[in-house]
């Protein structure tokens, strides 16, 4: 009999045939253990998580945008870190872009056939002129969505740098893109529903990649977020903290800096005429 670790994302484990007549605090207390086993799967992909960063970050050192494609759950876990990339790290919004099956009204509500739809893939391909300095993450837990495929197929033929995050060993993603990261988490506690135990290895491999090709682009400085878009009060604060941590002044001083520099912290410690401390 086959183990059911080693059957796909949207078969059913009959460990959790009745779940739905457990004890609440055992359901729970299941599902909270099976996002930890997802994290333990990610853990067996930090090389090439590692490798596929550095390959990003050569490709967009220049220029180029970076780009995430998916469908259903998997497509709005995609946005869900890209979209915190200008914000934490000052990666420029007209460097990042989103193919996502159904457009935007998928982000929030099904699109019926969306993730079908490999005539729009090629289209979006086109319309955004995807080209060699770019660089696309396309993620589909089943690594068999026909629009996710549809994208990483035609994105490479365009020259572009293609990553394929996957949650099935040997997926047809992992055979059209540049970089493949697969993350064999298995079967769900309810069956089929891959926003669980897989889409939380998804999103742990999202963080780790974006974040350590953010790091290798020089977006962070001693563990700081030096790039951070300073947009509200408390992230005022955080910055003017910054600057007091890498250089020598008083908080009066960073906030002046700060406001100098238009909420720049990097503008703001190079004001400062201080030397970084060690």
């Amino acid at each position: 009999m086959t183990s059911a670790l080693n059957q796909g994302t949207e078969a059913a484990d009959p460990r959790f045939t009745n779940i739905e007549q457990w004890p609440t605090h055992l359901v729970v207390r299941r599902m909270i253990d099976d996002q930890i086993e997802g994290l333990r799967e990610v853990n067996q992909q930090v090389s090439q998580i590692a490798i596929v960063a550095e390959a990003m970050a050569r490709r967009l050192r220049f220029g180029g945008r970076l780009i995430y494609a998916g469908a259903g759950t998997s497509g709005r876990i995609a946005v869900q870190d890209g979209v915190e990339l200008q914000p934490t790290f000052g990666w420029p919004i007209n460097r990042i872009d989103f193919l996502i099956a159904g457009g935007p009204a998928a982000l929030t509500e099904s699109v019926e056939g969306a993730e079908d739809d490999i005539s729009s893939a090629d289209s979006a391909i086109d319309e955004r002129k995807i080209c060699s300095a770019d660089v696309v993450i396309c993620v589909a837990a089943s690594g068999r969505t026909p629009y996710t495929i549809g994208i990483a197929k035609a994105a490479s033929k365009s020259g572009a740098l293609t990553v394929g995050i996957s949650n099935n060993s040997n997926a047809e993603l992992s055979k059209c893109v540049s970089y493949a990261i697969e993350i064999s988490t298995g079967p769900e506690v309810i069956a089929g529903s891959t926003r669980l135990k897989a889409g939380t290895a998804q999103k742990g491999v999202l963080n780790a990649l974006s974040t350590a090709m953010m790091l290798r682009l020089g977006f962070v400085e001693r563990g700081m977020m030096v790039s951070m878009q300073v947009t509200n009060e408390k992230l005022f604060k955080r910055a003017v903290g910054i600057i007091q941590t890498l250089v020598e002044v008083s908080a009066v001083e960073a906030e002046g800096l700060l406001t100098q520099a238009n909420l720049d912290i990097r503008k703001a410690i190079a004001l400062s005429g201080s030397v970084i401390k060690n």
